[in-house]
């Protein structure tokens, strides 16, 4: 089983494929803005929100390293997982955390907005601009795959790049949690979906407790 680790199972592979695919068509395609504006989640109050974007939005990104990095993790966490939860459930789980990410981001968004009508109104600048930028990228996703992680290896090793120093997956998952709940709270880093990440934790976390309580899956 340790040999079958260093395979990539064909969700994660397809998955991989799939985002790539989609950011060499944003930046090579002449309608790749297009394709991002169509794709991309936008505010629910927005002119541009379809429903589906609830799924679309998290095989695009913003760039390659933006793309880099998420599908390093997705790779890096999400083999053992599909080897241990079956492809199907493990894509279900990607999926459900992706969409629970989506929704968080929406339910805050539309909090934002709402709150500079009421003190800016709504041709403001701060008011159109939430209408107007998107959200893009797998890391809602991702992040539920860290939370599956640390949750069903809690004693696994990992090691941080910086600074390299080995750290147990329980203590990784809550740091990372933690700042992420941080920044959201803040509004530093401002440009980050923060929220979508916690929300793809949340529903992780909530999809691995029903499946363990109904006993399809053990930890």
């Amino acid at each position: 089983m340790q040999r079958l680790y260093l395979q990539t199972p064909p969700v994660v592979k397809n998955l991989i494929i799939a985002n790539c695919i989609m950011l060499l068509a944003t930046s090579l395609l002449p309608i790749g803005n297009e394709i991002i504006g169509y794709l991309a989640l936008f505010n629910a109050e927005s002119p541009f929100f379809h429903s589906f974007q609830v799924v679309s939005y998290m095989f695009l990104h913003g760039g390659l390293e933006h793309l880099f990095f998420n599908m390093f993790a997705l790779w890096m966490f999400g083999r053992t997982l599909e080897y241990e939860l079956g492809s199907q459930r493990f894509l279900t789980y990607y999926l459900v955390c992706g969409i629970g990410a989506a929704l968080l981001q929406l339910g805050v968004g539309w909090v934002e907005y709402n709150h500079a009508v009421s003190l800016y109104g709504e041709t403001s600048l701060t008011a159109r601009m939430l209408l107007q930028v998107p959200t893009v990228g797998a890391s809602g996703a991702v992040f539920g795959l860290l939370l599956a992680y640390g949750v069903m290896h809690p004693n696994a090793i990992i090691m941080l790049m910086i600074p390299p120093v080995p750290i147990k997956a329980k203590w990784f998952v809550l740091i990372y949690g933690l700042i992420e709940f941080f920044f959201g709270m803040s509004g530093r880093q401002s440009g980050v979906a923060h929220f979508a990440h916690l929300g793809g934790m949340l529903w992780g976390f909530l999809l691995l407790w029903y499946w363990r309580k109904n006993r399809k899956i053990f930890f």
